[in-house]
């Protein structure tokens, strides 16, 4: 992909690890085991240096109380420990004993961030975590934290909103990275993202999605990683150990520049 700057008019550009990842409330695959701690351990040997994270809590009373190793911060402060400095969080659904989102944690400055709740009235509640990440010597980066409904319908309503973000409030020339839990296994949402003038990472280097689900043998393609004004490098799926037995979606991670 064409970068919108060049190297040697502007200096160096700058390149970010993404990490995208549904954490699954903390939880394994079949919730019967609370793994945020070694979530944790495989998360920091990324050394990515932006996190999208998709259900992620910010509160859960009871679990609290049922579990000995429950964090007093919120699960994302706990991811972000020591090695990411900056974060955003952004609740999707609210419950009288806790609430859960989307979370972007960040080893650059979040300029701002707005959170747009996307839920279908009377079905799972969807949002859409947009944040700017100031980096020094470059254009500001909009990152879009995505987590999108299981029904067909929901979705198609949801990227339409999407795009209108896109569309009204990201600057054409600006470098932007849109990843998380698309839960489009059937591919049909996907023209309506790149109709954006929106690249899918693997798509573009492998010819197709990635498959992420479920993470111990990734048959579907829900978890995605689209960019814009930005090259992008390397793209993988961690479903080997330890993250196979971490969460129920395998997370994506690439490496992009602009």
């Amino acid at each position: 992909m064409r970068s919108s700057r060049s190297a040697t008019d502007n200096g160096p550009m700058p390149t970010l690890t993404v990490l995208t990842l549904n954490a699954h409330m903390g939880f394994d695959l079949l919730n019967r085991r609370f793994v945020l701690h070694e979530l944790r351990e495989a998360v920091r040997s990324v050394s990515a240096d932006l996190v999208f994270l998709q259900e992620v809590m910010g509160e859960n009373a009871r679990h609290a109380k049922r579990h000995a190793a429950w964090p007093a911060a919120t699960q994302y402060d706990f991811l972000a420990d020591t090695l990411w400095p900056h974060a955003a969080y952004g609740r999707n659904a609210v419950y009288p004993h806790g609430h859960h989102g989307n979370a972007l944690l960040s080893k650059h400055p979040i300029a701002a961030h707005r959170n747009r709740d996307v839920s279908i009235q009377g079905h799972e509640e969807r949002g859409l975590l947009h944040a700017e990440i100031a980096i020094p010597g470059s254009p500001v980066l909009h990152a879009i934290c995505v987590h999108l409904g299981l029904r067909e319908s929901h979705r198609r309503e949801q990227l339409r909103l999407l795009s209108a973000v896109v569309h009204d409030e990201i600057p054409a020339d600006a470098p932007l990275v849109i990843a998380g839990d698309f839960n489009d296994w059937r591919v049909r949402g996907h023209a309506l993202v790149k109709a954006c003038g929106l690249r899918e990472v693997f798509e573009a280097a492998n010819g197709r999605v990635a498959r992420t689900f479920p993470a111990r043998l990734p048959l579907l393609p829900v978890d995605r990683i689209y960019v814009r004004n930005v090259e992008a490098h390397a793209p993988r799926v961690l479903s080997a150990r330890p993250w196979s037995h971490l969460s129920d979606h395998a997370p994506l991670a690439v490496e992009v520049q602009w």
